[in-house]
């Protein structure tokens, strides 16, 4: 990569970032409480990268909510320091926050709206009673249809959305919800992971699911918990460039893993109330 150009250049610059959305109240900035874009900002100017978030047009490829996690969300700004920028940004955000791969686009890139398609993934907790059920159910929700009961529809906003793929998965111990869009609604996703989980447990048909689908409904469907839904790829095509996150990071979120399975070992302990011998 060159030097940094002169105060009378600006590049703008694309990375593929990921976080743990345990800690945040959510992606989007909010004045006085963390979120991802506050964090990512205040990192920013800590290394003189930008000297502002509208400024710079800062911006990331999608909202998450509160408690929502991504592996490769896109993210954007524009900077007279881009060298800098790819140097010093891992260094200043917090361990919960990395990037990973970098790209220069054009000055008019904005990801929210120049990315081909997102694809989230929802982890269920523990393994559905009727997988098969699960399955067949699915593939109702695939292609266009009215998604105003499976979502928060903000005023203005089209209920209609396609869903391009969408399949459960299972392996050894895990059931999760892969699913791609070019866009979605305010918890959609989590919405589909819920109507999902009651269809396994009988509290859902499939002709009432249906009818959802029709855009016709007294009740939402509830959304799932947050804490399983991950913002698992955003699809573009840019050329990226790979980064390596620094050690210490890394080696602080494996402990923090670590120490999350010894707290869910714990709970169990106490549910159980029974001694438990080595």
């Amino acid at each position: 990569m060159a030097e940094d150009p002169g105060q009378t250049s600006r590049v703008r610059l694309a990375f593929r970032i990921g976080y743990i959305g345990t800690s945040f109240f959510g992606s989007q900035y909010q004045p006085g409480i963390r979120t991802v874009e506050g964090e990512i900002e205040s990192a920013c100017l800590r290394a003189g990268i930008i000297s502002g978030r509208k400024d710079s047009g800062l911006a990331l490829s999608g909202r998450t909510d509160r408690g929502v996690h991504a592996r490769n969300q896109v993210l954007a700004f524009s900077t007279h320091c881009p060298d800098r920028a790819v140097r010093a940004l891992n260094g200043q955000l917090p361990y919960d926050i990395w990037v990973n791969s970098w790209a220069y686009v054009p000055d008019s890139f904005y990801p929210r709206y120049d990315v081909i398609s997102r694809t989230y993934r929802y982890y269920y907790s523990r393994t559905p009673s009727d997988v098969s059920a699960m399955k067949a159910a699915a593939g109702l929700f695939k292609g266009t249809h009215d998604f105003r009961c499976f979502a928060r529809v903000e005023p203005g906003k089209n209920p209609v959305k396609t869903i391009d793929h969408i399949e459960i998965i299972t392996g050894k111990d895990e059931c999760l919800l892969e699913i791609s869009a070019q866009g979605f609604l305010w918890h959609m996703v989590r919405c589909i992971a819920g109507a999902l989980l009651q269809i396994s447990e009988g509290t859902l048909t499939t002709m009432e699911l249906l009818y959802y689908l029709s855009g016709e409904c007294k009740n939402k469907v509830k959304p799932a918990s947050p804490d399983g839904l991950i913002l698992w790829d955003v699809d573009t095509d840019l050329d990226w460039q790979e980064m390596t996150i620094p050690n210490l990071k890394t080696g602080r979120i494996i402990r923090k893993s670590e120490e999350l399975l010894l707290l869910g070992k714990v709970y169990s302990l106490l549910l159980s109330g029974q001694d438990e011998k080595p």
